[in-house]
């Protein structure tokens, strides 16, 4: 199979050529610059062809007919066309250059319709649950995952991305967009645990409709380069959308990028980040949100918060709010600092060591957060992230001990 460019991906590549790649200093990526074009734009040669690398499973009380996955191969022109089909061209962000690449580069995608089409579906308010498990494709891969949500379905997706410690430096740019239906809801848990020489850029995009609702949870660790941005437009009415994260950076990078855009009157938004960073890690953390003239009743929230578990970690927080109207409810808050030595001597009263006491109150403060951006926190433990969340904090204080 041969990886001919269709024209929208010559396109990219000749706007790629003619604007450069993001440029010192660039206001989202002043503090932690991506790698060079070059690493995201290989030749020819490095394109391998597409393999599958998608798993969708159903939960044990969801049918087949619940959720419809079309796999596509953008080496075709027809399957191009049905898989980019609805998606908009990158916009003018700083981050706009991932995009691009990506439009040169897509080499697999997924196209998930999350509705009930039974003939015999008993009830509207039947909560879907999928597991998507993605693999990387090849060295470079550059996936697009497209989700539409019927109106009033109300889903729990956990996408958990699965990579090969032992496998040389890979290079992911992965481009996800979700639409919702009025009055759907999506909760949202993704988990990303790269191999630490991985280089990635996910970016998510998400359109609510009214009276529809994103819950996003995400678990994340850092690696070489590690890039998480999710923007949100709520731009129709009663619109909300809930991101609780918790990131664990250990001698690597990671920059989370978070954008809200409410347009519409009675949107509501909150974003909560806890970072755990050690030894010579390096991460930021980006929210910015935007009330639009007319977003009557608007309320957001930001809160963004570091702990340095050891080391000297270099760590920059940065809430944003801007706010053009006068009718919202808006608060914002950023914090860095250790552990209390109390909350330690607390739990090693309880007989347990201290590198166990350490991790079980992490584990904790990880919990509270993830379990914010929820309605039923009993999710993290149906989906088996309390088990998740466990293993890699475990692992986050392992990569620094002497």
């Amino acid at each position: 199979m041969t990886n001919t460019p269709c024209p929208d991906s010559t396109d990219a590549r000749q706007r790629l050529a003619s604007h450069g790649w993001i440029k010192a200093k660039t206001e989202n990526f002043r503090h932690l610059p991506p790698p060079a074009l070059a690493v995201w734009l290989p030749g020819p040669s490095a394109e391998t062809a597409p393999t599958h690398g998608w798993t969708v499973q159903a939960g044990e009380s969801t049918h087949p007919d619940q959720f419809q996955a079309h796999y596509l191969n953008p080496a075709d022109p027809e399957q191009r066309t049905a898989l980019f089909k609805g998606v908009p061209w990158p916009d003018e962000s700083d981050a706009a250059h991932f995009g691009w690449v990506h439009r040169a580069t897509c080499q697999r995608g997924l196209r998930l319709r999350i509705s009930d089409q039974r003939a015999d579906r008993q009830s509207s308010q039947q909560t879907i649950q999928l597991v998507l498990r993605v693999q990387p494709a090849a060295l470079f891969d550059a996936p697009l995952l497209v989700i539409d949500v019927a109106p009033g379905v109300h889903c729990v997706l956990l996408e958990q991305h699965d990579f090969d410690n032992d496998r040389a430096a890979g290079v992911q740019n992965l481009e996800m967009h979700i639409k919702l239906g009025r009055g759907a809801h999506l909760e949202h848990l993704r988990v990303v645990n790269p191999a630490p020489a991985e280089r990635l850029a996910h970016q998510i995009h998400v359109e609510l409709a009214e009276d529809a609702r994103y819950d996003q949870v995400l678990l994340a660790s850092g690696s070489a380069y590690h890039l998480q941005r999710t923007q949100v437009d709520l731009n129709q009415p009663r619109s909300q959308a809930r991101i609780g994260t918790a990131l664990l950076v250990a001698n690597a990078t990671l920059d989370q990028q978070v954008e809200l855009s409410h347009t519409a009157a009675h949107s509501h938004s909150t974003v909560e980040s806890l970072l755990l960073a050690a030894g010579r890690a390096h991460a930021v953390l980006n929210a910015h949100t935007l009330i639009a003239p007319g977003a009557d009743e608007a309320a957001v929230r930001q809160r963004l918060c570091a702990i340095p578990t050891s080391g000297q970690p270099r760590v920059v927080l940065r809430p944003h709010m801007e706010i053009h109207h006068d009718q919202v409810q808006a608060a914002h808050g950023a914090t860095f600092g250790a552990l209390p030595e109390e909350a330690l001597f607390y739990a090693r009263q309880r007989g347990l060591d201290e590198a166990s006491a350490l991790a079980l109150i992490l584990e904790g403060l990880q919990t509270a957060v993830l379990e914010r951006a929820l309605d039923k926190p009993e999710i993290l433990r149906a989906m088996k992230l309390d088990e998740l969340l466990a293993r890699m904090t475990r692992q986050h204080l392992q990569q620094v001990q002497p």
